[in-house]
Formats: C-alpha cells, sequence, structure tokens
C-alpha cells in the first residue's frame, strides 16, 4: 500500500488465548503481522480485530487486516475494510486494487469495475496502468512496460508489484495458472522484502504454489 508503514513494531507473536485478551494495540498489531508473514492469515485476522475491539479507532488504519481477510476468503469483510481504508488514505490504487479483487470474489467481475474505487494522485509505477487494466480499459502489456522502464533498484521493486496484481487480476478473473505465473514472478524473480513483496510469498503458500 501507499502508507506501506507499519502502525505498530513489535518482535512478538502472542498466542490468542487468554493472554491476548490483555495485550496492548502495539502487541496485537505486531501479531497480526507477524501471523500473516508466516501465512497464517485466520490467526492474523483475529490479532487484527482483537485491535479493533481494544482500539475501535485503528479500524481504518488496517489495510493490513483487509489483506488477511482476502486470504481466509471473507471478501465482504474485505471490501468493507478497505472501503474504510479509502477514507484515511484516498489516493492508493493498491487499496482500489484489493477492494476489487474482494468484490470481485463476492459479486463478480462486472460488480467489481461498477465499484471500482477512482484514484488520483498515485504516481508510482506501475499503478496508474495496475488501475486502468482493473477499470477494463488498460492491458496486461502496459502494467509490463511501465514496470519495465527505468534502473534498478526500481525495477525489480516495479516488477514485484506489476507481477503480484496481474496475479490478483488473473486470480479475480478465475485464470488461475496466469495468476500463478505472475505471482511467482513477483515471489521469487522480483522478490521484494516489504509488505507487498511478503504478500506475494504468502500467496504462494496459501494457495500451495511452487515452481
Amino acid at each position: 500500500m501507499m502508507k506501506r508503514h507499519l502502525l505498530f513494531t513489535a518482535p512478538l507473536i502472542l498466542a490468542l488465548s487468554a493472554s491476548a485478551q490483555e495485550a496492548t494495540p502495539r502487541e496485537l498489531f505486531a501479531t497480526g503481522v507477524e501471523s500473516f508473514y508466516a501465512a497464517k492469515p485466520k490467526e492474523s485476522v483475529a490479532a487484527f480485530d482483537q485491535l479493533i475491539k481494544v482500539q475501535p479507532e485503528s479500524k481504518p488504519q488496517l489495510w493490513q487486516r483487509g489483506l488477511s481477510l482476502y486470504y481466509t476468503g471473507q471478501f465482504k469483510e474485505g471490501r468493507d475494510q478497505f472501503e474504510v481504508h479509502q477514507t484515511v488514505n484516498p489516493n492508493d490504487v493498491e487499496n482500489a486494487a484489493w477492494h476489487f479483487i474482494c468484490v470481485a470474489k463476492a459479486a463478480g467481475i462486472e460488480e467489481a469495475r461498477k465499484h471500482l474505487i477512482p484514484i488520483k494522485g498515485d504516481s508510482r509505477i506501475p499503478m496508474a496502468e495496475v488501475h486502468d487494466l482493473f477499470a477494463g480499459k488498460g492491458s496486461v502489456e502496459a502494467v509490463m512496460k511501465a514496470a519495465e522502464a527505468g534502473n534498478e533498484p526500481e525495477k525489480t521493486n516495479q516488477l514485484c508489484y506489476a507481477h503480484l496484481y496481474l496475479g490478483l487480476y488473473f486470480e479475480a478473473l478465475g485464470e488461475t495458472e496466469k495468476a500463478k505465473t505472475h505471482m511467482l514472478k513477483s515471489a521469487i524473480d522480483y522478490k521484494m522484502d516489504h509488505y507487498m513483496g511478503k504478500t506475494a510469498q504468502v500467496h504462494l503458500k496459501v494457495r500451495g504454489w511452487v515452481r
């Protein structure tokens, strides 16, 4: 996401048991993130939900929860999370893209395009081309052309994002083999260690995809 910083940081994972009821928001957030990185989206959602219980005002910021909801198949809840996040982060194509795939999974591609969140001001490459693709007026070729421009290390990062969102796009369309091809490239060939780079890696683990 454009606001890629984490709300809290803490080097621990908590068991969501009685002790979790006494955990601080910082600790709950850390548990949600680390559980996601461990490809345990259900545990991740549980931690983020507990965080919202103890700190309701945190919900709009928790785009990370939306990703975890997607991987648990809670698409309507994911849609809601990304719509709430839009109120605090209105210029992020990634938020629109995740919202799109949640709507597509719950209600179909046409409904997803109908409700695609309009975005202006996200200058990151290749986010404009990704948004056009999801809107039905762009192309895979345009996304790749934009991502392949420039020098390293920016180029590797751009390609990581391009293949991640192409993979998610084709997954929304139900084209599993194309989705797998792009996600493998994002997670392996153009591997990055930021949250979205790790998301591609988590995707492979959750889906059981290997090369």
